[in-house]
């Protein structure tokens, strides 16, 4: 007898991270704050709601990709075993049929954007896919998630300006260490059952060093958007938002710096309010000047 539908519905929003936003989140903040970047300011309700719907599909759309590739590992892992489609419950092919509806109606909200932008957006969906499947041979899987989770910052300014332009790319390059950083310290939640498993992590690489590393990460993750900042004329409100942000990222030091699963699993769900927080440093810092 088929599952009543609100079961099924209960599914589908586990395989997605729907009770889980902080994954979605850290997408967010570092894409919203590319919008403000490439407006000078407030980039008008139309593209604020494509790029903050888009940023939820399309990152639902990678948990379904994801938990389809990493099943088989999945289940090796304590944080992992249960996952809709590793225990059962949701067939891969359900799977890859709920991630491209998502994907699909990500890419309906793109082409009210520009012809450039929807041009990028392929390149952002081969990265997406090819993500899951870095792990098994890339010693720093977190390299090529960070590109994932910061391609949205190009996509901002193509569909402000038309263009990416070399301001993009320096945004995304900061961001992509603070995407090591957070992914790191996920890494590190899991590193035992990793190595069992043959998985490759940053945590697994780093080895002893994870914590210096991902500090310096967090460090040139704000050493670089501070820059941009500042060469964009920010007022002192930015600042401010910036050395909260410094103060999150020493808390964290102090939550990975014992390497417990409790601690570094804490860091890495607390991180959205780290991005959150510097997006609102650029927000105020063109409204404030």
């Amino acid at each position: 007898m088929p599952e009543p539908r609100r079961t099924r519905l209960a599914l589908y929003l586990d395989l997605i991270r729907w009770n889980r936003p902080a994954g979605w989140l850290l997408l967010l903040w570092p894409t919203l704050g590319a919008l403000w970047f490439a407006g000078g300011g407030w980039p008008g309700w139309h593209l604020l709601v494509v790029f903050v719907l888009g940023t939820f599909l399309m990152r639902s759309a990678g948990c379904c990709i994801n938990d389809v590739a990493d099943r088989d590992f999945d289940r090796h892992v304590k944080r992992t075993a249960q996952r809709p489609v590793t225990s059962g419950a949701i067939s891969v092919k359900e799977a890859l049929a709920l991630g491209a509806a998502l994907a699909l109606c990500a890419f309906a909200l793109v082409l009210t954007t520009n012809q450039p932008t929807v041009l990028w957006s392929f390149v952002a969906l081969a990265v997406t896919l090819a993500y899951p499947y870095a792990k098994r041979f890339v010693s720093i899987p977190q390299a090529v998630l960070g590109i994932a989770f910061s391609f949205g910052i190009p996509m901002a300014f193509s569909a402000v300006r038309g263009e990416v332009p070399a301001l993009a790319w320096w945004l995304l390059a900061g961001n992509l260490f603070w995407v090591l950083a957070y992914d790191t310290e996920y890494a590190m939640v899991d590193r035992d059952d990793d190595l069992l498993i043959g998985m490759k992590t940053s945590a697994i690489t780093f080895g002893r060093f994870d914590v210096p590393i991902v500090m310096a990460c967090y460090l040139t993750f704000l050493v670089v958007w501070t820059a941009i900042g500042a060469g964009m004329g920010l007022g002192p409100v930015f600042y401010l938002a910036i050395a909260a942000a410094a103060a999150q990222a020493l808390w964290h030091w102090r939550l990975i710096r014992d390497r417990t699963r409790e601690g570094c699993f804490k860091a890495f769900r607390l991180n959205h309010w780290l991005g959150f927080t510097v997006f609102v440093g650029v927000v105020a810092g063109y409204a404030l000047p």
